[in-house]
């Protein structure tokens, strides 16, 4: 009954949109490593919904090593076609490699920056954009600072890191707050990770 009473950002209806929605979304996020997560589920999502990447979230971690790009970077032949044999996760051939080649750019940013958050959080100046959207429809699919970040990583020989991409990834890891207003979550933009979200791993 109580649940019903919350005011949440439109997009989040169904079960698995609500989770994600109340814990994760929207807050800060400095570990490397789910950083890579977020960054290689936005593109797995190019052309289908953020719901269909949730629930098939579980075995991209399984198949991936837990988004460890040590080990991603490494693929074979014989772990690429794995993957595509495997319904758990989106079996599109260029997203697969796009993976790949996404691992081996995000260590060479590693050790240029020292961390991929050192690197990622300078498109926003190190510090979460408050934005005051009143409704949904007010929030971009793209914004200057998602240009910026789109065109440095392909630059640097990342794939499937469009502009909205970017502006979705950023959203995602607190990069910027674009709750509405009226959300539950609106203040929380600053607050710590959910311990029942995903976590350093």
């Amino acid at each position: 009954m109580f649940q019903t009473m919350i005011r949440r950002c439109q997009w989040a209806k169904t079960e698995p949109s609500i989770a994600y929605h109340d814990a994760e979304w929207g807050v800060p996020v400095h570990d490397d490593r789910v950083l890579f997560e977020f960054l290689i589920l936005e593109g797995a999502q190019a052309g289908l919904s953020w719901e269909t990447i949730l629930k098939k979230r579980e075995n991209y971690r399984r198949l991936l090593d837990q988004f460890d790009a040590r080990k991603i970077a490494r693929y074979n032949d014989r772990k690429v076609r794995q993957l595509l044999a495997d319904p758990g996760i989106v079996r599109n051939k260029l997203k697969i490699a796009a993976t790949i080649q996404n691992a081996k750019a995000f260590l060479v940013v590693q050790e240029e920056f020292g961390s991929f958050d050192r690197y990622i959080w300078q498109f926003v100046g190190g510090a979460p954009r408050q934005n005051s959207r009143r409704e949904m429809k007010e929030v971009p699919a793209r914004t200057p600072e998602s240009d910026s970040m789109s065109k440095d990583l392909l630059q640097r020989g990342f794939k499937f890191v469009g502009s909205t991409i970017c502006h979705a990834f950023m959203q995602a890891v607190g990069m910027v707050n674009d709750h509405t207003v009226d959300c539950f979550r609106y203040d929380a933009g600053v607050a710590k990770r959910s311990s029942t979200g995903a976590q350093k791993r």
